[in-house]
């Protein structure tokens, strides 16, 4: 965690180890805290902190030149400037920990570019529950575990729209079921083997490190990743003190503790309270307590917290004072490993100024549609057949969450250059799901209806097809959207899944996971729409509160 020396004598202030904890002050208050704490004992010139005895003659003038310093100093820091700044930014780019993006065999796709040439931006944000540290074993507790493998307890999927005018979240619960793809760990050149069966998600972490988690994400979703983030315990609690608390709300009094001793020991009363430190932490992992006491309860709470923390950080308010903003720079670069393209607070810096170009009330948080196990899986969760991928395809054609963008243009309708049955279409089938194998037939099936409407030059293509939730049509020229518009007329499909793509050398037809039936194209018209099941909570809504789970109250 934070680092107690000092590089450049003199030229910043002396930091304590972030993520200790034993006061309950308020972390921004004047004057040294009592005990240790998160934040910095800071003396001397630039604590943004008024210290106690300081005269005030100075006034108004004197503030605004100190702050014109401070803003000096700041640019420095951020931007990597010569001399102390210099050495400071080395300094926070020596915090930060790195790691290979992915450890899986198969090779994620590029981005498709928008009409202007936008691409969209997706990172990987991964809690790890390990319990390598003094910090971890403090607020992790659970001794047995102590030395054993991370766990990747949260995962979620942060999606910026290719226009930044908007952001999605898909958290995916810790009990989700789901296979693993082959990882090679990059430190020991270990190979974990593909599971055989379904196993738990969170165990990807310990299977060579973040980027297995990430193969496993991209097998799964088919989604482009392009950065992840992780984070443990004791940087949760360093960055929630950083920033000054997160607002949360539950709709009574709660208390997370079972008789056997479960239970996250979060103490609450009912309304909104401002969670930091430790208490923050306990917010993220309580699990007995709310809505039904499952992950699917611990999974909304945490979008409502991330919800909170995105509103606070854009206040601003509790970032105006440059010590404490240097706090969070020292917290946020201790607390996290993250892939190899992010690798200096430069470039995390450019990311944030990615991320904030999405107004907060573009923000959607959602979880992916899942069902319930059965027999031996009982207590675990499966991504729901159809929502699930619904969901998935929604954010590999980067189409918001939040409906609100939709609004798209109706395609031009185009007019086929050749007779339908001089059209040559390559079928396939593209009907698996997450949870279930391709419908056998499928794709000879809609060979067959189009050949039935004059298309005799439609041929089933027998080669591997990724899953896909929607059925459609790609052509790969502009000279062929009226033919490949033609084929889609004739089987009902809408022209919103008529698209040009360089993956295909001809017109293709891809049998999608809503077309899993015999008969003509009846799906839901290939409905630009989150499934009701991904509890979508907008970024917004400061109304949000936690169900209490009966039996947890005080």
């Amino acid at each position: 965690m934070g680092r107690s020396s000092t590089p450049g004598e003199g030229t910043r202030p002396r930091v304590r180890h972030a993520g200790q904890l034993g006061w309950d002050d308020d972390l921004y208050a004047d004057g040294p805290a009592p005990g240790r704490g998160a934040g910095a004992d800071r003396e001397g010139p630039g604590h943004g902190g008024r210290r106690r005895g300081t005269s005030h003659r100075h006034g108004k003038r004197g503030k605004r030149r100190i702050l014109r310093w401070v803003a000096y100093v700041l640019a420095l820091v951020i931007l990597g400037g010569a001399g102390a700044g210099y050495l400071y930014y080395q300094h926070l780019n020596g915090n930060l920990k790195k790691a290979d993006l992915t450890l899986g065999d198969k090779k994620m796709a590029d981005h498709k570019a928008n009409a202007a040439g936008q691409t969209p931006l997706n990172i990987l944000l991964i809690g790890s529950d390990a319990r390598d540290s003094k910090e971890n074993q403090k607020l992790g507790g659970a001794k047995e575990t102590f030395g054993a493998p991370p766990l990747a307890d949260v995962q979620m999927l942060l999606h910026l729209s290719a226009d930044r005018s908007n952001m999605s979240v898909i958290s995916m619960p810790r009990d989700t079921l789901l296979k693993i793809p082959k990882c090679t760990d990059p430190k020991t050149h270990h190979v974990y083997s593909a599971s055989t069966g379904l196993a738990m998600t969170n165990q990807t972490l310990g299977r060579g490190g973040p980027g297995c988690t990430v193969a496993t994400w991209y097998e799964l979703t088919g989604i482009t990743i392009d950065h992840f983030m992780m984070i443990d315990f004791a940087g949760v609690v360093s960055m929630a003190d950083a920033i000054g608390g997160v607002p949360v709300c539950v709709k009574g009094n709660v208390y997370s503790h079972t008789r056997d001793g479960k239970g996250s020991g979060l103490r609450l009363e009912e309304g909104t309270t401002k969670v930091k430190g430790k208490q923050a932490l306990q917010w993220l992992r309580t699990r007995y307590g709310f809505e039904d006491g499952t992950d699917l309860g611990r999974t909304h709470a945490q979008h409502m917290y991330m919800n909170s923390m995105v509103r606070e950080l854009r206040k601003g308010t509790k970032l105006t004072d440059p010590g404490k903003l240097m706090d969070l720079a020292e917290a946020a670069t201790n607390a996290l490993t993250v892939d190899k393209g992010l690798d200096t607070v430069k470039k995390l810096y450019d990311l944030a100024g990615e991320l904030k170009k999405a107004p907060t009330k573009r923000i959607t948080m959602t979880t992916m549609p899942n069902v319930y196990g059965t027999g031996v899986d009982k207590g675990r969760v499966l991504p729901k057949p159809g929502d699930a991928d619904q969901l998935f395809q929604m954010v590999r054609d980067d189409i918001p969450l939040d409906g609100k963008a939709s609004k798209r243009k109706a395609p031009t309708t185009k007019e086929p250059t050749s007779p339908v049955s001089e059209i040559p279409v390559s079928v396939r089938n593209g009907t698996r799901t997450t949870t279930e194998y391709p419908v056998k037939g499928r794709a000879t099936a809609v060979q067959e209806l189009l050949t039935g409407k004059g298309f005799t030059q439609a041929k089933v293509n027998t080669q591997y097809t990724e899953a896909t939730a929607r059925t459609g049509v790609l052509f790969p020229s502009v000279d062929m959207e009226g033919n490949a518009q033609a084929v889609a007329k004739a089987l009902g499909i809408p022209l919103t899944a008529v698209k040009k793509s360089t993956d295909v050398s001809g017109i293709t037809l891809t049998v999608g996971a809503d077309w899993r039936e015999s008969g003509d194209y009846h799906a839901s018209s290939g409905e630009e729409k989150t499934p009701k099941s991904a509890r979508a909570l907008n970024g917004d809504d400061e109304t949000a509160c936690m169900d209490i789970q009966p039996g947890f109250g005080w």
